[in-house]
């Protein structure tokens, strides 16, 4: 049977292989990785001996149509990435949107992952929250990203490298405050495991004394709703009508509502456009 695995792998201790990973790891045709040397050490750990394929951001468009390609000759495929589950913040999700588009079966093989591993040990809130993937080292569009979640009301996780930590972090007080709350987990179920919470200001100063080391997922805080910001949908929906009635355009009506409410910009300027 033609089918795409995505199949999810341990993000630190290799212990945390599932039994239905190896099994399908062992069954497929082949393997596409997003660094075929860090995946032959996975395999050869669980003795696995199957051709693997270089599937990354930098080949993904001409690499992408080839592995969907032999999937629909009938050979079946596992996508794994350096470590946890594929297409999250990865070039993976690009390949099941093709598979997807071209009626290619696709199949999911659950794993780690450090977005929830790390919410879960994190101490902060976890009834609801967003994920954010890695800030833009563009300025523009980092800061634009920011700006968008002054007013988030969710938890809110990100990654980063250590040698964009402090710069990130100081990035982050500018638009959240020095006093939000923050959980900085680092180097999850490696050997150096650490998860710290504390603030803005205090990470801030502790990374000025201590340089960054491993894989961050920062755990923020979300806003606090103010007795003053409407955070009902559908009140900010028909107040932005009014407006639009008055004379307003649509963007500068999602503009003033963004200022009053827990809501982003560009999410209302969309449900006022939805409803043409």
């Amino acid at each position: 049977m033609s089918v795409l695995y995505v199949v999810g792998t341990p993000i630190g201790n290799l212990s945390d292989m599932t039994p239905r990973a190896i099994e399908i790891l062992n069954n497929v045709d082949f393997i596409a990785a997003e660094d075929t040397r860090v995946t032959l050490k996975l395999l050869n750990k669980f003795e696995i001996k199957k051709p693997l394929i270089s599937y990354f951001e930098h080949n993904r468009t001409e690499k992408g149509q080839y592995i969907v390609d032999r999937i629909k000759n009938g050979e079946k495929c596992a996508i794994v990435t350096d470590a946890g589950m594929p297409c999250i913040s990865d070039p993976g999700e690009d390949l099941v949107k093709l598979c997807r588009e071209q009626n290619v079966r696709v199949e999911v093989v659950p794993g780690p992952t450090a977005v929830m591993s790390a919410l879960a040990v994190s101490g902060l809130s976890c009834s609801r929250f967003c994920f954010e993937g890695f800030l833009s080292t563009a300025k523009k569009s980092r800061f634009e990203h920011l700006e968008s979640l002054k007013n988030e009301t969710r938890t809110m996780v990100f990654y980063e490298a250590p040698h964009k930590l402090k710069a990130t972090l100081n990035d982050m007080k500018k638009y959240f405050g020095g006093e939000r709350k923050i959980s900085l987990c680092r180097e999850l179920t490696k050997l150096h495991e650490e998860v710290v919470l504390t603030n803005l200001d205090d990470a801030i100063n502790m990374y000025e004394q201590n340089e960054p080391r491993g894989e961050f997922v920062l755990v923020i805080d979300g806003a606090e709703i103010k007795n003053n910001m409407i955070d009902s949908l559908d009140e900010a929906l028909l107040i932005m009508r009014e407006m639009v009635n008055s004379g307003k355009s649509k963007t500068d009506a999602a503009k003033l509502m963004a200022k009053s409410s827990v809501f982003k910009k560009n999410d209302l300027y969309k449900l006022l456009v939805e409803e043409n």
